[in-house]
Order: structure tokens, then sequence, then C-alpha cells
């Protein structure tokens, strides 16, 4: 909920009245003459019509008070199930949230003649005291006040008009408080429940934390795949490479010394994947310099140019600036890979709740958040500490790469 404007939040207070009267009559006189019939059986055609008129009603409400008072409102419905048409009707005349909508349209005559009231009045009062000086000339009367102060004529109603101008900002602020007083009400009444809000949360957490499941279970069974199949197989080609050369280091010094410098090649090159592995569990410049020292040294080994932009502090926690870090990095990959672009924007900043990563691409576009990808990889990642990534990438490019990751959750 915002704050609504005066002059927006006066207008919708002042036609509320005509609406209440519109939608009042209409809902009360279909829902009547259906529950009415509803034993011939022609009243159930009636009564889908006003569960439908209601329903109308709150969305075009919705709407009036979301443009008006500058209060958002979700809908509350529940999804539309499949089934025949009696079971939908039956599913959406047993749903609280038309009953709720049904209440509101009833309640909002009353209170529109409350609103009407109280907007008219404030302001009728302040343009009636600031319009004393133009007609109490003419007045066929004179207004004493006291023994000193007679106002009979322009000059002695000034003070009257300074007053009816001075209270133009407590008008102001009384609509706005009723404006804002009516958007909590219509968000209650239209809007979904606390227990509806809490049931989607919890649906929330529940779809984030199996996805931060599934997405820790591909990571481990990648690290396992790369170790037996890199590593592994490097070091086993090293124990038989030495075997080898043990055997023939009395009868064959030279072919030893080559089976050994064999060896000590494939050693190098299983440090060196072990090496990449680590860095792809976490790597060490991230955990010791932080995200700015780590962005560079992965932007430095992309074959493209990066337009790096780091503003982190204060520091992060670990977990997001290791999303961030992956976020970016499969985010170039496949700039590299498959977007045929030569050049990336990398922007990284801290915001008020938490760290915003942003990266563009001058490529041919396309890329998608396909299930088992790697950008699904980065969504499911960052859900697990309730962040969410999102793509976009129309064909032709630019392709845009932006994940809001929060640093309280």
């Amino acid at each position: 909920m915002r704050k609504p404007n005066a002059l927006a939040a006066g207008f919708y207070l002042l036609t509320n009245l005509v609406t209440g009267i519109f939608w009042f009559t209409l809902t009360v006189v279909l829902t009547v003459v259906g529950f009415s019939l509803s034993v011939l059986w022609v009243g159930l055609p009636i009564l889908w019509l006003a569960m439908q008129a209601v329903r109308a009603g709150a969305t075009v409400e919705r709407a009036w008070v979301g443009a008006a008072l500058r209060t958002d409102i979700p809908v509350p419905y529940r999804a539309r199930q499949p089934g025949t048409l009696w079971q939908r009707w039956k599913a959406q005349f047993t749903d609280p949230a038309t009953w709720r909508d049904f209440g509101y349209l009833l309640l909002l005559l009353p209170v529109g003649v409350l609103e009407f009231g109280a907007v008219l009045t404030l302001w009728t009062v302040v343009a009636a005291l600031a319009a004393v000086p133009f007609w109490i000339s003419y007045a066929p009367f004179a207004v004493v006040v006291g023994e000193l102060w007679t106002i009979d004529s322009f000059a002695s109603a000034l003070p009257i008009a300074v007053l009816g101008l001075a209270l133009v900002p407590l008008a102001v602020m009384g609509t706005k408080a009723l404006g804002a007083l009516h958007g909590r009400f219509a968000r209650a009444m239209l809007g979904p429940t606390r227990a509806d809000e809490l049931a989607v949360e919890a649906e929330r957490l529940q779809s984030s934390r199996a996805r931060g499941v599934e997405a820790a279970e591909a990571e481990r069974r990648r690290i396992e795949r790369d170790l037996h199949d890199g590593a592994q197989q490097r070091l086993v080609a090293v124990a038989m490479g030495l075997g080898r050369a043990k055997s023939k280091l009395d009868s064959d010094p030279e072919g030893a010394a080559e089976l050994i410098a064999e060896a000590h090649a494939d050693a190098k090159l299983a440090i060196k994947e072990l090496r990449d592995l680590a860095r792809g569990i976490y790597p060490s410049v991230l955990g010791d310099r932080g995200l700015d020292a780590a962005l560079s040294a992965l932007a430095a080994r992309v074959p493209i140019e990066v337009d790096l932009q780091v503003d982190v502090d204060p520091r992060p926690p670990t977990a997001v600036e290791s999303a961030a870090y992956f976020t970016v990095g499969e985010a170039l990959t496949n700039i590299t890979k498959h977007s045929t672009g030569t050049r990336a924007t990398v922007r990284v900043n801290r915001i008020d709740t938490g760290v915003l990563v942003e990266v563009t691409d001058n490529g041919q576009g396309g890329a998608e958040l396909k299930p088992g990808g790697g950008l699904a990889g980065l969504a499911d990642r960052a859900a697990t500490i309730d962040g969410v990534v999102v793509v976009v990438s129309p064909a032709g490019g630019p392709t845009v790469i932006r994940a809001e990751l929060p640093c309280a959750w």
C-alpha cells in the first residue's frame, strides 16, 4: 500500500456512493431473485449470473481502488479446477472469496454514504470559510463575534478566509486518511486472507526447498562424475605408469625415465583438474577477497570483453556471494558458447533487500530457462535463499539475466 493522492482519493470517495448504489442494487436483486426461484430450477441460472456480477464488480473495484487509492489487491480466487460445468460453478459458488466479494459490494453502499458525507463536509467547511469575504457584503445581516469584531465587509471577513485556507492541509490529510482507510478495508475484503497468504508462502517455501535439494543433488552428481571421469582416471594412470617404471628401473632405466615423465605429466593434469573442480564448488578467492576480486578473475578468463562493475558493500553472506558468483559464471559461459556475443556487461550492486546481479550481452538472444539447463540450475540455486532469476532474451538479442538475491531469509 502507498499513500493515495488527495485529488484521486477525493474523487473516488465522492463517486463511491454512486457505484455503491449500482452494485448493491444489482447484486441484491439478482441474488434474492435467484434464491427465491431456485426451488423451480429457474433460479440457478440467475444465481450463476449473480455470482458473475459479484466477481465482475469485485474485479472492477480492485482495479479502481488500485488506480485511485494506490492499493494493490491480489486476486484471491482458488485456481480453476477441471470438471463439468456444474462442478466448476459449484467450486466458484463455495469459494469463500466470492462471498467476501458479495459482502464488500453490500457494504459499499453504507460505507459510501459515510465517506461521501465526510469528504463533502470537510471541503464544504473549507470552501464556505474561504468564500465568506465574497458574499458577506451582500448579505442582509452581519456576523457579530464578541464586542470588538463585526463581520459585515470584505476586509472584516478576511481572517475567516485565512482560517479556511489554513484548514486546506487538514482537509487534504483527512481525504488521504479516508482513502487509505478505504484501501485497507477493500484489501481485507477483496484480497486473500492471512490463511491464504500463509498457504501460498508455505507452498512457495516447499517448492523452494525441493528445488534446493534437487540442485544440491545435481551438484553432487556433477562432482562425482568429474572426479570419476577426470582426476580419478588420471591418478590411476599415474599409479600404473609408476608401477611399470618400477618394474623397468633396473632392466631399462631409459624406458623407466620416460614412464616417470608421463606419470609426472598426468599428475600435473590431475592436480589441474582437481583445482578446477574445487573452483567449481567454491573458489578460494571468493572466500578470501570477496565478489569483486572473484568476478574480476572470472571475467579475465573468458574470451570476450567484459565490462564489470561490483559494489556490494557491506559484504553479503557467503550463500549470497556464491549464488551471485555462479550466476555471473553461468551467464558468461552461455554467452561464450551459445550467444555469438562479443561483449558482456556485468553489474553487481547492493540494494535495500539484498544483492542485484544483472548480466547483459550483445548476442543473438533466444536464451531460456529450460528444465535441466544451466540457467534453470541457477534459478534453483537462487531459490534456496528465496532469490529470483529472470531471463529476458528476445530473438536477435540482447539477453539480460537478472538475479535478485536477498541477504535475509
